[in-house]
């Protein structure tokens, strides 16, 4: 892929929601093991699949890090410790 659509993908998915990003991975996967798709298709929707992967990944470790953040107090009440 050249540099240009490697960029306009990354920020296309940098704009998707975790549930967006899931839903169209899960939509790769099945394309891909239909096994319908042309070589070229194919390698473009495993690249995107790859992008769209590390994308969830990192949106699950930011969403890990801020339920790690809350700290339930002495009094019960719940506040957030900074995070580093």
């Amino acid at each position: 892929m050249t540099d240009r659509k490697t960029c306009a993908m990354s920020d296309n998915i940098k704009s998707l929601s975790f549930e967006d990003a899931l839903s169209e991975l899960e939509k790769i996967v099945r394309g891909l093991e239909g096994g319908q798709l042309k070589l070229e298709e194919a390698i473009a929707s495993y690249e995107r699949g790859a992008a769209l992967r590390q994308h969830c990944e990192t949106k699950l470790s930011e969403a890990e890090a801020r339920v790690q953040a809350i700290v339930q107090r002495s009094d019960g009440s719940l506040t957030m410790k900074p995070m580093d």
